[in-house]
């Protein structure tokens, strides 16, 4: 069934109530979503996708805040593999590295208490508008981040900023999952969010690309302008597709689960004994357990478009066109995979999803490995099809944990989602590294992520989750 909003009037139809939901608090009730609803609220992912993959991942901070353009000029000026020049560029990386270790730090400690607070005070919709507009400034203010050394701490800093805010808004366009579907479309609907945000995330890289194919038309592109020129072109991409969701998607009334005049340190109290009960209560244990399986390969995950690059690069010999190909290519094929696997989690459950994504991933990426002497096509084909896992893989995991968390606490829950997610996000890397250090090559790499998902998925085989239909 395709959502489109040439017919807003249409409802989607709804699958017959179950104590088994009922049971862990899911709040799909048997209702009627209009179409206009479901795509406005996937459009939201669509809108802040070229945040991560043009800022974050491709463009802003890889080609632009960790380049010569902040070295100083004498620096700059040495040529490519001088010594004190590298190190120059590492020390780049490793201050931009800080600054991101810190956006997790405040992550860690702020997503789940405004989660529950929005969750308390029925205004997830308004904490999404307010971090949403902070994401589209914080993208307006990389404009003054100049090509020159005295500005490069000022662009890590904003950097940093843009992705808690990123993260938390994330915190509560995830809870407003369960207002835009119902037990049968939930997967469905969440796969479509997904999928929507890989694909703007690739309308975006392109754009780019042709800009600098034709050389910014012209356009006096120094002291970093084109980059620039991008963030702006960012934020305003973020404004304009996020509009439908607050124009077309109701605020949900308030939960009435925690008082609301609680003040912001008391949450955290409150916080920790949610946490404890979640393990105590055994029709809530499910989500507890979940919230600890898919912090591991959530990681995973991350891991597979974090290092897909450079395993392309160094390990597969691509060029830097043939890189940005692939990126283009990966998450194509990530977004449509995502659409189709949303159909299959109503039909089989997000569990299976999951596992059958987690394992296929397992046995791609130690096929990619051993086949690795054959040439750059193992790696197309491998890539690609690892690629076509992971987006499947986070929707299903999105569906499931709304779908298992207590009625009136999304918001909270989606949360520590983001906080588990930061508390294991270590692995990955550090297997990662160390893979490569013991056995000294690249595509070593590739196992040390490879285990890091096998754990994750053992783990959630034992995750015991009710049945949804």
């Amino acid at each position: 069934m395709t959502m489109t909003d040439s017919q807003p009037d249409k409802k989607i139809p709804v699958a017959a109530n179950t104590l088994a939901v009922g049971v862990v608090g899911l709040d799909l009730d048997d209702k009627d979503v209009p179409r206009k609803q479901v795509v406005s609220w996937a459009l939201w992912d669509w809108a802040t996708q070229p945040f991560n993959s043009v800022i974050l991942t491709f463009v802003f901070a890889s080609l632009y805040l960790v380049s010569d353009s902040f070295l100083p000029a004498d620096i700059a000026a040495l040529p490519e593999g001088n010594a004190t020049r590298e190190a120059a560029l590492g020390q780049l990386s490793a201050g931009y590295g800080w600054a991101t270790t810190a956006a997790g730090i405040l992550i860690l400690l702020l997503a789940p208490v405004l989660g529950q607070r929005a969750d308390a005070s029925g205004r997830k919709k308004r904490f999404l508008l307010l971090f949403t507009a902070l994401l589209a400034v914080v993208q307006f203010a990389l404009f003054f981040a100049y090509a020159d050394p005295a500005y490069f701490w000022y662009g890590a800093i904003v950097l940093a900023l843009g992705a808690v805010v990123n993260e938390i808004a994330g915190v509560n366009y995830n809870a407003m999952l369960v207002q835009v579907s119902n037990r049968s479309t939930v997967g469905k609907v969440s796969g479509l969010g997904w999928g929507l945000g890989y694909i703007g995330g690739i309308v975006a890289l392109v754009i780019v690309v042709l800009l600098n194919q034709f050389e910014w038309f012209g356009l006096d592109t120094s002291n970093g302008l084109a980059y620039r020129l991008i963030a702006v072109g960012a934020a305003v991409w973020t404004i304009v597709f996020s509009l439908p969701l607050f124009f077309n998607v109701p605020e949900a009334p308030p939960a009435g689960v925690h008082q609301r005049g609680i003040g912001f340190f008391r949450s955290y109290v409150v916080l920790v004994k949610d946490v404890i009960a979640l393990y105590r209560e055994p029709t809530t244990r499910p989500t507890f357990w979940f919230l600890l399986a898919s912090a591991i390969y959530r990681d995973g995950l991350a891991g597979v478009f974090a290092f897909g690059g450079i395993l392309a690069a160094v390990a597969f010999g691509f060029t830097d066109n043939e890189v940005i190909l692939f990126g283009i290519a990966a998450n194509l094929v990530a977004g449509v995979s995502t659409i189709f696997a949303g159909r299959v989690d109503d039909r089989v459950g997000p569990k299976a999803v999951i596992l059958f994504a987690l394992f296929g991933l397992v046995i791609m990426a130690v096929l990619v490995f051993a086949l690795h002497d054959t040439g750059t096509l193992v790696f197309w084909i491998g890539g690609l099809i690892l690629s076509g896992f992971v987006g499947p893989a986070q929707a299903a995991s999105r569906s499931l944990l709304a779908r298992v968390t207590p009625t009136g606490r999304q918001g909270e829950i989606f949360g520590l989602y983001a906080t588990t997610g930061r508390v294991a996000s270590f692995l990955s890397p550090a297997l990662w590294a160390a893979f490569i250090t013991i056995f000294g090559a690249t595509i070593f790499g590739v196992l040390g992520i490879a285990l890091v998902l096998l754990v994750g998925a053992i783990l959630m085989v034992f995750v015991r989750v009710p049945k949804f239909r």
